[in-house]
């Protein structure tokens, strides 16, 4: 199993001078469910090198089993301080993308061209697709047909109105992503806020929230072992 890890490189939250990035513990918990299956991954973004992690993730409260595995191991810290260019990554290579959320893919994965066209290679290839939390964000402009987007009919879920309003956000982000994956015709469905819920439809697997992430991570190595 070849997995294909997409971080974003965008730290700022619009223009209201607060730090962003990715989510630590959407990118730990699948990492480690992937390395622990016997996956070799590799991590990328669209600048390469140390992608922004949100310091809120950090914070005392938001830390979990593997985000506390991930400080101890410095491997993994390395593999993380240098993630390779979008610009020189092949999804021929992978079995699998799987994009970690964190608010910051709202602003740059969302119009990558580079991350449209692994995501549309690897639909085109019948690979593995995930994403959690904010990340379905970067299906916004994935067109698989002429007037189709890639969620279009297809069962996805992702963070919720409500539960961006409950972190004061609604106001800051760029567009909802919940409205948005509704806009592009998706059949969107949620569980109760911050609770995990996972959605697989075919090989396109979204995860609602931070507490979605194992489970999401999960499901594409199901789907990889069941290929």
């Amino acid at each position: 199993m070849k997995i294909l890890m997409v971080l974003t490189s965008h730290d700022q939250m619009g223009d209201t001078g607060h730090k962003t990035g990715f989510w630590l513990e959407e990118f730990t918990a699948p990492y480690y469910v992937f390395r622990d299956a016997g996956a070799d991954i590799t991590i990328a973004s669209p600048k390469g090198g140390q992608p922004p992690v949100d310091p809120n993730s950090e914070a005392d409260e938001a830390l979990t089993e593997t985000t506390r595995r991930f400080q101890q191991d410095a491997h993994a810290k390395e593999s993380l301080a240098s993630t390779k260019k979008l610009s020189d990554v092949d999804m021929n290579e992978y079995d699998a993308i799987f994009y970690p959320g964190g608010h910051g893919p709202l602003w740059d994965l969302v119009n990558d061209d580079k991350s449209i066209a692994l995501i549309k290679t690897a639909y085109e290839q019948d690979k593995v697709i995930g994403a959690v939390c904010h990340a379905p964000a970067v299906f916004k402009n994935v067109e698989v047909k002429p007037g189709q987007n890639i969620v279009g009919g297809r069962e996805v879920t992702g963070f919720t109105n409500s539960e961006e309003e409950a972190v004061g956000l609604s106001g800051v982000v760029p567009f909802l992503l919940e409205d948005m994956l509704k806009e592009n015709t998706a059949t969107y469905t949620r569980g109760d806020d911050w609770a995990p819920h996972i959605v697989v439809d075919g090989k396109l697997i979204t995860g609602q929230n931070p507490a979605s992430s194992e489970g999401a991570a999960k499901a594409v190595v199901q789907a990889l072992q069941e290929a």
